[in-house]
């Protein structure tokens, strides 16, 4: 077991898998539409502004990444998605803050971080809340997410 599974794996492991839904109130603040939502849940999350999304059966990782992206990937095995955002580099992620190598890629690249509350709850697919038991952050890559991104650290 590598260090980031050792730190991230155990949340989604015992509420039985990765499906952490972001909760509305960000994208009511951050006021934007995005193209696409890369690692969504199967019939997407309703409050989720993407015109469209790739679910695990699309396997967002192989598909094409177009225009502004959201994307809160599965935390168990964050370092492919992690690289992607970085190489696709217009969007906004919600990751965890922890020490991992991908985190230092997100750190000492161009872009723009905040840190969620730390009382922050994701709602799970059965409709309940769930607080996270590490810290999370939103990254934002590209014009337009960044300058959403300053603007909701100026709000909070």
């Amino acid at each position: 077991m590598t260090q980031q599974q050792t730190l991230f794996s155990a949340p989604q492991t015992a509420t039985g898998n990765d499906d952490w839904f972001t909760p509305k109130w960000i994208f009511d603040m951050l006021d934007l539409t995005f193209d696409l939502d890369v690692a969504s849940p199967p019939d997407g999350v309703p409050w989720i502004p993407a015109r469209r999304y790739y679910t695990m059966e699309d396997d967002g990782l192989s598909q094409p990444w177009e225009g502004l992206i959201w994307m809160n990937p599965p935390f168990s095995k964050l370092t492919p998605w992690a690289d992607r955002f970085l190489e696709h580099g217009n969007g906004i992620a919600l990751t965890p803050f922890g020490r991992s190598k991908w985190l230092d890629r997100m750190w000492n690249s161009s872009a723009t971080m905040i840190n969620l509350p730390s009382d922050i709850k994701f709602q799970k697919p059965d409709g309940g809340w769930y607080p996270m038991s590490f810290g999370a952050v939103l990254w934002a890559m590209g014009d337009q997410a960044q300058t959403a991104l300053t603007n909701l650290g100026k709000t909070r």
